[in-house]
């Protein structure tokens, strides 16, 4: 579901988990928090946030709903609807604009490492490109930023990127 296709359709379903973590000890709810940005999850409130409903997010979901039960918290998990077109393209919207800044991100990383030696250039591209499989799989909306990134870290890869022949 393109953020586009939010316009274009009535309301879709959310998953959301609400949870509650005890302070103490911090690693479990540290390790929940970690989890949920590699998720790339909307913040809705303190303890709420949501991801568009597929079997994937909801057992996504699920999953850190019984961490957060096994670290001494309480956890709830809703298949929602937005009130409105307007309050989903928001959320989509939100969700879009946090993918577009790492995209943006990456791709800047890899237009600055363009100078480097092939050697150099070829390790980069290689993390660079694990990177953006991680981003990709929390990209729910792609934004236009998604191909610019990976037309960056392409680049990379390509003999000479720099338009200069490195001597060996």
């Amino acid at each position: 579901m393109a953020a586009e296709g939010v316009n274009a359709r009535a309301v879709g379903e959310w998953v959301l988990l609400s949870y509650r973590m005890p302070r103490e000890p911090s690693t479990p709810r540290i390790a929940v928090w970690r989890k949920l940005k590699r998720l790339g999850v909307a913040q809705l409130a303190d303890g709420v946030v949501a991801l568009p409903a597929d079997a994937r997010t909801q057992e996504q979901l699920e999953w850190l709903a019984d961490e957060v039960l096994d670290a001494g918290g309480t956890a709830g998990i809703w298949i929602a609807r937005p009130a409105s077109v307007a309050q989903e393209r928001e959320l989509a919207g939100s969700l879009a604009a946090a993918r577009a800044a790492e995209y943006q991100a990456l791709a800047d990383e890899a237009a600055g490492s363009a100078e480097l030696d092939d050697g150099a250039r070829g390790s980069v591209a290689r993390r660079l490109r694990a990177e953006l499989r991680r981003i990709t799989r929390r990209d729910y909306f792609p934004p236009p930023e998604r191909e610019h990134a990976h037309r960056a870290v392409e680049a990379l890869l390509a003999p000479s990127a720099t338009g200069v022949t490195q001597e060996k």
